[in-house]
Order: structure tokens, then C-alpha cells, then sequence
């Protein structure tokens, strides 16, 4: 399925910033349009590789502010796929107003947007964490109720009831996929694996929560990225697909990963109180996938952790610039204050 014009909102994160280069690496004919309000987390440093290529485009905006985001809507778009989130459960757990606006009000003004302008296709990124938590067996289906258990997760959960809805009464051409965690280059060291890296060379200790013994179902961004495009070009309108790497460990087995790869010892690990409502365990199914379309992950969880552990030691000053703030500053630093950053400016 050839798409001329896609739309990718929060473009500058971890996962959607691998999307953006997956898509012009494997869709040489796509115009990609990579919008980011460049929020704490929004790295548009994550993106520098990608200027030059004539088929990328970026667009600093909010997908929260309509008047901001309809103009792109109106140059007619093929797809859009939505990775426009606030994501730190964490941070969540302090204060959930900012991820009930983002996640819930933007995704339902992107909705009506496309379903105005006729988008071809609206792919929104969730999570497995809606499903809630598993005890020791069992796996999420996609049949599996929705459960979420923090105000992030419940937020991602709105969101995809919203797609849904807009899909069964307005028509709109929606498809959800649902990932478990993801790991690889460019992750905002707020999560584990980048954090406990970044901590471990600046010669700090890994804050571990609780016991350590809480399970991930783990899978490599490229991967992920990989099934995201295979569920938006071959999928049927209305469906839901998980997604994981079928590579089930315990936090502490990460750490010891970690660790050991950086020639480091457990009395670098410091255990802290666990976090609210922490869920205990996810495992993903992803027959439906295999079975409908065709995908699976491929690469082997202990190589893809040793290139993303090299990954963020080899990228000592894109991590600097996040520990010290200034890639905040970059956009306003290469592009001045306008909206639009493209191949031309």
C-alpha cells in the first residue's frame, strides 16, 4: 500500500523518532511530516540525521491546539500515526492532568481532524499497560478487558476507547496497536534501561524498585517500528493487534544485563521503595499478528541490549545535552522561533 503523505505526531520521541527513520530508510516515495510540540521529552536532536532528506519535514506544534495542527490536515494526508503521548508512570503518579490532556483531548482533536479531512488511515501507538497486570501465567490477548492501574495507563485506555469509538460511529478508518516495553537508541534516560545505563557511567547506582522481581515483556524499537508499519499498510480498519518480543525477564535480570556488559557489580544497585500501584507482571500474545499479518519480532533480546548499551556510551554528548538541559534549547538554536523546520530552511 503506497502512501504519499504521513503524518507522525510525537516524532521526536524514542519510538517515534525511530518510526520516522524506519519510514524514510523503507518508503523512499513518502513524504513524512514529523510534528512534536518538543516538550521534556521531545528531543528534535534525536532527529538531526533525518535534515536533508527531501521527504522529511518537521513541524514543532501541540496536538492539543487544533489551529496549530489542521493546516497539515488540510494538505491532505495519507495516514497518520500517533505517538504523541505523555508516557512516565512516574510522573503520572504525580500529577495526571497534563496526560489526561495530552493523551485523551489531543488524540480526540487529531480524530476529529482526520475524520474532517478524510484521512486514509489513524494508527494510534498504545501500550500494553491498559491491559492492567498479570499474575504468574497468562498472557494480554487482545480479547483481554482493559484494566489500566495508573492514571498514565488509564489515559492510554481513553485514548483507545476514543479510536474505537470513532471508528464504530463515525467511520473513521482507526487501527490500535498495543506494545509491551520497548528498549534501544535515542529512550529519554527516564526509563530503566537508559537511566541505569547513564547512572552507571556517571558512576552512580541503579534505583531498583522493590524486590526487582516485577516481569516486562521486552522488544527492540526497530522491531516495534517494524510492526506499526506492517499493521498500517496491510491491517483491516477497526482492528486491534499486540505487539511484543516475547522475551519475558525480571527488572533485576535487566540490571544484571546491564551490569555485567559494563563490567559492574550488584553493590551498584540501591533498592528503593516501590512505586503506587506498580504493576506486577505483562506478557504479551502476538498470535493475532503472526498469524493475520505475518510479523514477528527478530532480534535477539541479549544483542540488542549490547548495541543499546554501546549505543548510549558511544553518544556520550547526545546524553550530556540531555543531563544539562540544553537540547531544549536546540530547535530555537538551528531554526529560530518559526513553526516549520524543513530541508529548505
Amino acid at each position: 500500500m503506497i502512501m504519499p503523505r504521513i503524518l507522525v505526531t510525537g516524532a521526536a520521541g524514542f519510538i517515534g523518532s525511530n518510526f520516522v527513520r524506519l519510514l524514510l530508510r523503507k518508503r523512499t516515495e513518502t513524504d513524512v511530516i514529523a510534528l512534536d510540540a518538543l516538550t521534556y521529552a521531545g528531543n528534535l536532536e534525536s532527529l538531526t540525521d533525518c535534515v536533508g532528506n527531501p521527504k522529511y519535514r518537521f513541524v514543532r506544534a501541540d496536538i492539543c491546539d487544533a489551529d496549530a495542527v489542521a493546516p497539515i490536515f488540510g494538505e491532505g494526508l495519507d495516514a497518520v500515526v500517533n505517538f504523541a503521548a505523555e508516557s512516565h508512570v512516574d510522573r503520572s503518579i504525580m500529577g495526571a492532568q497534563e496526560f489526561v490532556r495530552t493523551n485523551v483531548v489531543g488524540v480526540q482533536i487529531l480524530l476529529d481532524l482526520a475524520r474532517e479531512h478524510g484521512v486514509g488511515r489513524f494508527l494510534q501507538v498504545s501500550t500494553d499497560e491498559v491491559y492492567g497486570s498479570l499474575g504468574p501465567t497468562g498472557t494480554f490477548s487482545e480479547q483481554t478487558p482493559i484494566a489500566p492501574n495508573s492514571p498514565y495507563s488509564a489515559s492510554k485506555a481513553a485514548a483507545d476507547l476514543l479510536v474505537r469509538a470513532y471508528h464504530v460511529t463515525f467511520g473513521v478508518p482507526t487501527l490500535i496497536t498495543r506494545c509491551s516495553n520497548n528498549y534501544g537508541p535515542y529512550q529519554f534516560p527516564e526509563k530503566l534501561i537508559p537511566l541505569f545505563v547513564t547512572n552507571l557511567l556517571m558512576g552512580r547506582k541503579v534505583p531498583l524498585y522493590g524486590d526487582g522481581l516485577n516481569v516486562r515483556d521486552w522488544i527492540h524499537v526497530e522491531d516495534h517500528c517494524e510492526g506499526i508499519l506492517t499493521v498500517l499498510e496491510k491491517a483491516q480498519p477497526g482492528a486491534v493487534y499486540n505487539l511484543g518480543g516475547n522475551k519475558e525477564l525480571r527488572n533485576i535480570e535487566i540490571v544484571r544485563h546491564i551490569l555485567s556488559h559494563l563490567g559492574q557489580d550488584e553493590s551498584m544497585i540501591e533498592y528503593v521503595k516501590d512505586r503506587p500501584g506498580h504493576d506486577r507482571r505483562y506478557a504479551m500474545d502476538i498470535t493475532r499478528i503472526q498469524a493475520d499479518l505475518g510479523w514477528a519480532p527478530r532480534v535477539p533480546f541479549e544483542k540488542g541490549l549490547a548495541e543499546t548499551i554501546d549505543w548510549y556510551v558511544a553518544h556520550e554528548e547526545w546524553r550530556e545535552h540531555i543531563r544539562s538541559g540544553e537540547y531544549l534549547t536546540y530547535y530555537e538554536r538551528q531554526y529560530g522561533t518559526g513553526g516549520v523546520v524543513g530541508t529548505d530552511t
